[in-house]
């Protein structure tokens, strides 16, 4: 059986910086029951709390995060990139353990967005780009989604199983 590496705040848990969850049902509750759901939140396995400071991706891309050429930087200027790479290698990690080859991030996210994240100048702007557990996913071959994709993930569910 599949295993899946989820947000942990996609499942209710109230992980995100503010303290808040945003939780899906439908899908993930089933995939849940059949026990195929392996619950991170990076950013906290990195070693941030809860709540926290917003953060944001600046002045780069997640890819140059992971060369060591970026970061990722809390609204009051401070530098919380180490947490961010930690928080993926950590993320990583569980997929190797568990054989995971697919991921449900939550979109937007400076860790897990799939396709959007904030503009890196807390404007509360969303850019085209991947957060930085994302880009490290899919950099190894982990299909990444995002809750807006459950059906496409379910897809690639079933041809891994087939």
């Amino acid at each position: 059986m599949e295993r899946i590496l989820v947000s942990a705040c996609l499942l209710g848990e109230k992980v995100r910086y503010d303290g808040s969850s945003c939780a899906v049902h439908g899908l993930l509750d089933t995939w849940a029951k059949q026990g195929r759901i392996v619950s991170m939140c990076p950013e906290v396995a990195g070693g941030l709390c809860i709540p926290r400071a917003p953060a944001e991706i600046v002045a780069v891309d997640a890819a140059a995060i992971l060369r060591g050429t970026g970061r990722v930087q809390k609204k009051d200027g401070g530098d919380v990139t180490h947490a961010f790479v930690d928080g993926a290698e950590r993320a990583l990690a569980q997929c190797w353990e568990h054989k995971i080859k697919i991921a449900i991030l939550k979109e937007g996210s400076p860790s897990c967005g799939s396709s959007l994240v904030n503009d890196g100048r807390f404007s509360g702007s969303k850019i085209t780009g991947q957060g930085v557990t994302t880009a490290l996913l899919t950099g190894h071959g982990i299909s990444v989604f995002n809750e807006s994709q459950m059906e496409a993930a379910a897809r690639r569910l079933a041809e891994l199983e087939a």
